[in-house]
């Protein structure tokens, strides 16, 4: 078996490199196209971001012959555990090393006394099936959804009316309250990195009702090695659609991914009706306690901290 230690920053390149490689591997043996057209250093922006919010926080597998074969970030929250990205080499596959990663995860959860979360593809049976034999347990289905958003921006004239505006780090205390009003949830640290935007590709949208209360607020990423809504969350579907138009219209031209929730029936009509498309399907899986939605929340995949 091989060894589990933590990521050094000299591994940065090797690790963009395996993510790359093994998730466009996963997709071409479908018959799909690369979920990751340029080249591998567009993945560094995975050990660069997680590097930000979580120093030291990515477990590599090296072989015997000090090959990097595996790769897995997890972020240490406030109120929960979450898993991130995780890939194996394809020629290392069925060696149970994303067993062995996943393990000691689940052990640093424990040791903490939190929850175990991701969000994870009902398309990948093979990773469903491992998060599943250790315990987690579907709690949300969200669909994945895409929409090149014109070049003269989406029409913004059926909004709600909830005041929207671009977010301030000043914004980062009263999103983390909503976000534990919403779902039981505190990612406080994420949010201010969203905010200051120190990489210059983040930017978030805040919703407010007339007397300044907060009713959402979402982020994006635009990188070459992610174009994402996300996260999100918003006190209700309306709220969330208005979020969602608004923080498409920061990239026209451009054709992001975002995740709503399945059973936001309104909400995903209203995106059919602007023209997104379906792409996949993700399940938020939790092992403990999952939280209690009362709202809508929007994962992402950059970063996966929910």
């Amino acid at each position: 078996m091989p060894t589990i230690r933590p990521l050094r920053r000299d591994e940065f390149t090797a690790v963009a490199e395996l993510i790359h490689q093994s998730t466009n591997a996963w997709y071409a043996a479908r018959g799909l196209g690369p979920i990751f057209p340029g080249p591998p250093e567009d993945c560094l922006v995975f050990p660069e971001v997680y590097e930000d919010l979580d120093p030291g926080c990515c477990l590599v597998a090296v072989s015997d012959d000090d090959d990097l074969v595996g790769s897995c970030f997890y972020h240490p929250r406030e109120t929960h555990v979450a898993l991130g990205i995780m890939n194996v080499r394809p020629e290392a596959a069925g060696r149970g090393i994303a067993r062995q990663l996943l393990g000691r995860v689940i052990e640093i959860a424990a040791a903490a006394d939190r929850p175990l979360r991701l969000v994870s593809s009902c398309f990948n049976l093979d990773s469903f099936s491992l998060y599943t034999r250790q315990g987690l347990v579907p709690y949300e289905v969200f669909q994945d959804l895409t929409l090149t958003v014109p070049a003269a921006g989406l029409d913004d004239s059926q909004l709600s009316g909830a005041r929207l505006r671009p977010g301030v780090p000043e914004d980062a205390a009263a999103i983390d309250a909503l976000e534990q009003a919403v779902w039981q949830t505190s990612r406080r640290g994420d949010w201010a990195l969203f905010l200051e935007n120190a990489r210059g590709i983040w930017h978030v949208t805040v919703a407010e009702d007339p007397a300044g209360g907060l009713l959402g607020a979402i982020a994006s990423v635009a990188h070459p090695g992610s174009m994402m809504l996300g996260p999100g969350l918003a006190r209700d579907g309306l709220v969330a659609g208005d979020l969602i138009i608004s923080e498409l219209n920061v990239h026209c031209g451009r054709s992001p991914v975002f995740l709503v929730p399945c059973r936001e029936r309104d909400l995903v009509a209203r995106m059919y009706r602007l023209g997104a498309r379906n792409c996949e399907l993700h399940l938020g899986q939790c092992l403990g306690s999952p939280p209690t939605i009362r709202g809508v929340v929007l994962p992402t995949f950059m970063p996966e901290t929910a």
